[in-house]
């Protein structure tokens, strides 16, 4: 069973996309409420939107499968990464609507966690190690670049309307300081989109697990808000919104890789 997909590049770069896939089994989506038949909390389009990384020379992996079957960025115990806060855990029973998924009484129960934590979520993060130490390898460092993205409003888990692009080193434990500043100094010299660093999302699990800085293995995260590359209704990818976005992703993996992991 093809869970994933990953694709090798050419430079220290892996760009992991653990929230683009969509798809639900069949077993498990007869057991969903109507409401999340569509897994509308996916990250739409991020593949679309970060096709230019692959021409750029970045590895990209990416699942098939959708966060409702599991959350390839939460640990596998499940522990909250924003403790106090609305969140949603490894198996998800609730929507960023703050709706339940599941019709009453077929959540999840410890074996079907168990399985899906075996079929779906070590597979990927299997990939993931094996192709940063791949990378760390052939050019003795390695930059893991976390791509996400979320509408701009969603009540349940924050306040608000979220900043356009939303910066992630874990307070500066995943991805030099310095190195950020210059991430930042990329985005300081436009205004047409918002931005903040180590805000709301500051990064999840993976962002925090495999970011090793004194081994020259670092980890960034940029959640997205979905109102900067997606037409209004936020289902449908607007390309001509979304290319300026691309081009100064590029600028800010540019500045990345120069600040972090260059010689």
């Amino acid at each position: 069973m093809h869970t994933f997909e990953l694709h090798q590049g050419t430079l220290p770069l892996l760009v992991s996309l653990p929230h683009n896939g969509s798809e639900i089994p069949e077993a498990i989506r007869a057991r969903l409420k109507p409401s999340a038949h569509g897994a509308p909390d996916t990250d739409w389009h991020v593949d679309r939107l970060y096709g230019f990384a692959r021409e750029f020379g970045a590895s990209i992996l990416k699942p098939r499968y959708s966060r409702y079957v599991i959350d390839l960025n939460r640990p596998p115990d499940d522990v909250s990464l924003y403790p106090g806060q609305n969140t949603t855990g490894l198996c998800p029973v609730t929507a960023f609507s703050g709706e339940a998924i599941y019709l009453d009484g077929q959540e999840p129960d410890h074996n079907d966690i168990v399985h899906r934590r075996a079929h779906y979520w070590q597979p990927y993060h299997g990939a993931l190690r094996a192709e940063i130490l791949r990378i760390k390898q052939q050019h003795g460092k390695a930059l893991l670049w976390e791509g996400h993205s979320i509408r701009p409003e969603l009540p349940y888990l924050f306040e608000g309307r979220l900043p356009d692009f939303s910066l992630g080193t874990v307070g500066g434990a995943s991805f030099p300081d310095a190195a950020l500043a210059a991430v930042e100094a990329v985005l300081a010299e436009q205004s047409d989109y918002s931005w903040v660093s180590n805000g709301r999302f500051k990064g999840g699990y993976i962002t925090r697990n495999y970011a090793q800085p004194d081994e020259r293995i670092f980890a960034f995260q940029l959640e997205l808000s979905q109102g900067a590359y997606m037409e209004d209704s936020m289902t449908v990818f607007d390309a001509e919104k979304a290319a300026p976005v691309q081009a100064l992703i590029e600028r800010m993996m540019r500045a990345a890789l120069d600040a972090a992991v260059q010689p």
